[in-house]
């Protein structure tokens, strides 16, 4: 491999390191070609880039950008980098639902928010809420208290009408 091509792969993986919210870095060793293709597919559904880059190469890609000098120890052996864009779990979730049928894949470290997790932690983490699932969960928090209120003035106007209809009927009487 040329140094202008070694040096284009740096750069690109160096600009997915700093796009990417999620990172996770996996042996491979074992696995099907088929296999792969069927792991991207599914990375591709959910916004996931998945990239085997040689260890040098992500180790310099890393080294340039701050924060994975506790990842550069770990690039041994094959690596594939999943690139979560969106949402920084969802590499986490379709990891596990392939290692189920496949378990030759190993996940080494994952970056999550610029902090680091150890592979064996992946069930753990597959588990997490996604970011649309946190903020949904806040709305319905900040808005419970509004339509508590909502329902206290409703049921004043209606006790109040009720009251007032009682008091109607009381005198027709």
């Amino acid at each position: 491999m040329k140094r202008s091509e070694k040096e284009q792969i740096i750069a690109e993986v160096k600009e997915k390191v700093a796009r990417a919210k999620g990172l996770y870095f996996a042996d491979f060793t074992g696995i099907t070609v088929e296999q792969i293709n069927e792991l991207r597919r599914e990375f591709r559904k959910s916004n996931v880039g998945y990239q085997v880059v040689k260890n040098t190469l992500a180790r310099k890609a890393l080294e340039s950008v701050t924060g994975y000098d506790s990842v550069l120890d770990r690039l041994e052996r094959p690596t594939a980098i999943a690139f979560g864009y969106d949402d920084p779990v969802a590499p986490a979730r379709i990891i596990k639902k392939f290692r189920e049928k496949n378990e030759k894949l190993t996940l080494k470290v994952c970056v999550i928010e610029h902090e680091v997790f150890d592979g064996s932690r992946l069930d753990e983490i597959a588990k997490l809420p996604s970011r649309s699932e946190i903020i949904a969960g806040i709305l319905g928090t900040i808005q419970a208290p509004a339509q508590g209120i909502v329902g206290a003035i409703n049921a004043v106007m209606r006790d109040l009408v009720s009251v007032i209809d009682a008091i109607e009927k009381q005198k027709a009487a």
